[in-house]
């Protein structure tokens, strides 16, 4: 497992006297080959897509924000966790960047591990993808090849913006999913897309008009409330079980701009992580949650580290299992 940048400085915090009260940074470990499977927290550092798409840079070290305000939190896994550094898009060469980290994430895969990728700005998406599509097919080398039966990755999206915009004049922050239903086009993949927590304001009507073409499920921003979490539970899990494998990520300009005010486009609405928590439950607790990233932290723009922390408990409660 390779990245371009690996320091476990960040991971500091008090430690308590009482018998059985570990926090994450005395149970987190670097990663090695020999590392037995668990979870693994790879960073993207990368706000490139962000720059891009005329949105506020900074999340390019969202993943050092997130690592600082998860190592404090208590530690209730049962099984191992690692932190396999990051990879760094630093050349502006957005398209090398999301390919190295899908390799990463193939490999880390391959090995049996349970990826949590750091973002980064939500260009971290295709680059995840490529990993967990890779490795679905059987492995780098493979890439490509023709398989007898085309793998249903459906990738759950926490969102104020759909993210389809048209890749072929910039690869952005605001393109990754309109440049995987590319892909899964030249695969003759079916592209398997619900978003969640879109903003109308927020999103034009050609973009609202593109995901009716793809037949994303959509659920707004308005339409979570705690009147609808059962029936948006039902719809979740009838969207899961159509699927072989399910791809979660959180771009965290979802939740309303007093919880997560260091984003790259705070949400004058978002929905909250009360509302949110349960329907990520019920993603975790699928049996087909393969691979999850967060994306567009900008501690630059955080007040009191209150969205460093949002995505530090969001990484919490997807670490622990049942």
């Amino acid at each position: 497992m390779h990245a371009d940048r690996h320091s476990m400085e960040s991971w500091q915090g008090r430690v308590d006297p009482e018998a059985d009260s570990p926090r994450w940074h005395q149970r987190i470990h670097p990663l090695t080959g020999e590392s037995q499977p668990g979870l693994v927290l790879l960073g993207f550092a990368s706000d490139e897509g962000v720059r891009r798409n005329h949105g506020r840079v900074g999340a390019v070290n969202g993943p050092l924000a997130m690592r600082k305000a998860l190592a404090n939190l208590a530690w209730h896994r049962s099984g191992p966790a690692y932190d396999a550094g990051d990879m760094v898009c630093a050349d502006g060469d957005l398209d090398a960047a999301q390919a190295r980290l899908g390799e990463s994430v193939c490999a880390l895969l391959d090995a049996g591990h349970r990826p949590i990728v750091l973002g980064g700005g939500h260009e971290v998406a295709f680059g995840s993808w490529q990993g967990l599509a890779a490795h679905l097919a059987g492995g780098k080398s493979s890439m490509g090849a023709p398989r007898k039966a085309a793998p249903r990755i459906g990738i759950i999206n926490f969102d104020a913006h759909f993210d389809l915009r048209d890749p072929a004049q910039v690869h952005s922050s605001g393109t990754p999913f309109a440049q995987i239903a590319e892909q899964c086009a030249a695969r003759d993949w079916p592209f398997v897309y619900a978003c969640l927590g879109v903003s109308r304001a927020s999103n034009t009507r050609a973009l609202f008009q593109r995901a009716a073409e793809m037949q994303v499920l959509v659920r707004e921003d308005r339409e979570i409330s705690e009147a609808s979490l059962a029936a948006l539970g039902t719809d979740l899990e009838r969207f899961i079980a159509g699927c072989d494998a399910i791809y979660l990520t959180i771009d965290i300009d979802v939740f309303p701009a007093c919880e997560a005010p260091g984003v790259s486009a705070p949400a004058a609405r978002g929905v909250s992580l009360a509302l949110l928590e349960p329907l990520l439950e019920r993603i975790r607790d699928s049996g087909k949650l393969r691979l999850a990233d967060l994306a567009e932290l900008n501690p630059e723009h955080d007040i009191d580290h209150r969205t460093a922390r949002l995505a530090a408990r969001l990484i919490h409660l997807l670490s622990l299992t049942g």
